[in-house]
């Protein structure tokens, strides 16, 4: 009974110590295998390994999956003017040298978020130094993008890539959250008052414009119009010229009725003197003046 109870404990002993040398890497990780002394430590890939039983060996998974790292609290900042924001950075990584990150942290992998927030916070902070509270709230994404290109460095040097930087949230203290918006809508409001300035300035120039092609218009008009009305003038004067000439008591004749047509309206109550000169055609049709009654031939008995 003994025998077959020592054999049990040796076969559980034996299966221990077996389990401790066969490990199995999965894709999701790489291995740093590390022995004692001074033997540099073996990195190791995905499949089915065997190391000797701790102390002589141990092993250290590493995750080289691209991680988040997502700080549960906003960050204060300072911009270049002096005014504070509130922002909740999110970095993502990715370990690439697994041997360089061990050897950094001296065997310690999981303080490397708290590494990376640090850097990260100064990054960041350096990044909202450069730029103006207004041009901070516009340019979100190239102050990421600036701030992921300052942590690439010290990053490296822990065997980590930067993948991304992003902003999910960017505020103002409540302490001064009123003032800050009040000053951006008085901004606003002096832009948008420019602007209407602008479009005044405009109109009034199209307006000027539009005026001095009208006189320009009605000058040109004005001049043609007096040239054909002279061109008309002439010719009328021409055509009368050779009507007078061809005969000129009919022209004298056709005068007369023209003035008397202008003249003489419907219901109009003139008083002249019938033996004006411009009553002549009326009393003679030659224009001559009127036949005498008391002068007819007598009758001869």
């Amino acid at each position: 009974m003994n025998k077959i109870i020592a054999l049990v404990i040796a076969l559980v002993i034996v299966l221990f110590a077996a389990s401790s040398m066969v490990f199995v890497v999965d894709q999701r990780h790489m291995a740093v295998l590390s022995s004692r002394g001074d033997a540099a430590p073996a990195l190791l890939g995905p499949g089915l390994h065997v190391k000797l039983p701790p102390p002589l060996q141990t092993l250290t998974l590493v995750d080289n999956r691209i991680q988040s790292l997502d700080a549960p609290d906003e960050d204060r900042y300072v911009t270049s003017d002096k005014n504070d924001l509130l922002a909740n950075p999110v970095v993502k990584y990715r370990v690439t040298d697994p041997l360089k990150l061990l050897a950094e942290t001296k065997g310690d992998v999981q303080s490397l978020p708290d590494r990376l927030a640090l850097v990260a916070r100064g990054a960041l902070g350096d990044a909202f130094g450069k730029y103006t509270l207004s041009d901070a709230l516009a340019k979100q994404q190239t102050l990421a993008d600036e701030a992921r290109g300052a942590m690439e460095k010290t990053a490296a040097s822990l065997g980590v890539s930067v993948v991304d930087v992003q902003l999910t949230r960017v505020d103002f203290p409540a302490s001064m959250a009123d003032s800050v918006y009040k000053r951006m809508i008085a901004d606003r409001q002096q832009a948008a008052a420019d602007e209407r300035a602008k479009g005044a300035a405009e109109a009034d120039k199209i307006k000027a414009d539009a005026v001095d092609q009208q006189q320009a218009i009605l000058a040109d008009g004005y001049r043609q119009a007096q040239t054909i009305k002279g061109e008309g003038d002439a010719k009328a004067a021409e055509i009368a010229a050779q009507a007078y000439g061809s005969d000129p008591e009919f022209y004298q004749f056709y005068q007369s009725m023209q003035a008397y047509r202008n003249t003489f309206k419907p219901g109009d109550v003139i008083v002249v003197d019938p033996s004006s000169e411009f009553f002549r055609f009326m009393r003679s049709p030659t224009g001559g003046p009127a036949p005498d009654a008391s002068a007819a031939p007598r009758k001869h008995q």
